[in-house]
C-alpha cells in the first residue's frame, strides 16, 4: 500500500507540475501517466480489502494464519490487485485507440482524463466498475469487522489483539470513505466551476490537495501513532525537546544537575 501510494503521488504531482509549466502536453505521454495514476488510485481500496482479510484470518483462524498468509500468496494477492485495478482502464485505452486517429495521439492537450478518453460510454463504464469495486470492499470490511467483533466477545484470551484488529478494520473504513472523495470529486469540481467561473487552476489545485494528498498524508501518520513502540519513542523525543537546557547554565535540584536530569537515555533497538 505504501509503494502504491508513493507511485500514485509521484505521478499525480508530476502531472500537476507539467500542466502548470507547459499547460498542454503530448497526448501519448499524458495517456501513459493518466493510466498509471488511475491504476494506483483504484488499487487503494482493493489493498484495504486485502489487509482486512489478513486481520480476519489472524483473529478468527489463528492456527491456520501461517499456512494461509504465506509470502508467496501475498505476492499473488498483490499481483491480482494490480490486474483488477488495471483491467477496466486498459479496455478504455483499446477503445480510444480504435476510435481516435493517430493524429490525436501526436497532438497536445491539457492532461485531464476526460480530454484523453472522450467517449461518453467510457464514463458510464468507469462509474459501473468503481461502484462494483467499492461495494465489494465495503462488504468485505463490514463482514471482517463483524466476525472479529463476535470472535472477540467469545474469546477469553487475546482480547487486546482482537481489539487492535477491530480498530484496524475501522481505520480501513475511514480510509475507504476518504478514497470515495476521488470518485465524487469530478462532479463536485464541475459544480464549483459553475459557481466560480474563471478559477479552473485554483479549483483543480485545491481539489487535488484535499482528495489525493490529504488521505495519503494522514494514513502513515495514523498508522505510526497507533504503533506502541513508535508512539513511545515519539513522546520521548517531544519530552526531551521541551526539557532541553542551555549549555553552561546548569541548576541543581535536590543535588542533581539539571543537565543530567534531562538527558535522554540511549535508544535500544
Amino acid at each position: 500500500m505504501v509503494v502504491n501510494d508513493a507511485v500514485q503521488l509521484t505521478i499525480t504531482v508530476t502531472l500537476h507540475i507539467l500542466s502548470y509549466v507547459f499547460y498542454a502536453i503530448n497526448v501519448s505521454f499524458c495517456c501513459f501517466f493518466i493510466l498509471i495514476a488511475v491504476f494506483t488510485t483504484r488499487n487503494t481500496p482493493l489493498n484495504l480489502a486485502g489487509m482486512a482479510l489478513e486481520r480476519y484470518i489472524a483473529i478468527c483462524n489463528p492456527l491456520r494464519h501461517s499456512q494461509i498468509c504465506t509470502v508467496r500468496r501475498t505476492y499473488s494477492l498483490i499481483a491480482l490487485i494490480w490486474v483488477l485495478g488495471a483491467a477496466p482502464d486498459i479496455t478504455d485505452l483499446f477503445i480510444t485507440l480504435a476510435t481516435e486517429s493517430m493524429a490525436f495521439f501526436h497532438s497536445s492537450v491539457l492532461c485531464l482524463r476526460q480530454n484523453i478518453f472522450k467517449d461518453p460510454r467510457l464514463t458510464y463504464k468507469r462509474q459501473t466498475f468503481d461502484g462494483l469495486y467499492f461495494a465489494f470492499v465495503f462488504l468485505t470490511l463490514i463482514y471482517t469487522y463483524l466476525c472479529i467483533l463476535f470472535t472477540a466477545k467469545a474469546m477469553s484470551t487475546e482480547r487486546t489483539s482482537a481489539k487492535r484488529a477491530r480498530n484496524t478494520i475501522l481505520l480501513h473504513g475511514v480510509q475507504l470513505l476518504m478514497c470515495l472523495l476521488s470518485y465524487v470529486s469530478p462532479s463536485v469540481e464541475l459544480v464549483i466551476l459553475i459557481i466560480f467561473p474563471g478559477h479552473n487552476r485554483e479549483i483543480r489545485y485545491a481539489t487535488y490537495l484535499i482528495v489525493y494528498i490529504l488521505p495519503r498524508f494522514l494514513s502513515p501518520i495514523i498508522y505510526g501513532v497507533r504503533d506502541e513502540k513508535f508512539r513511545k519513542q515519539l513522546s520521548r523525543y517531544f519530552r526531551c525537546g521541551r526539557c532541553r537546557v542551555v549549555p553552561g547554565r546548569e541548576s541543581h535540584v535536590d543535588g542533581i544537575p539539571a543537565r543530567s536530569r534531562f538527558t535522554a537515555q540511549p535508544l535500544h533497538t
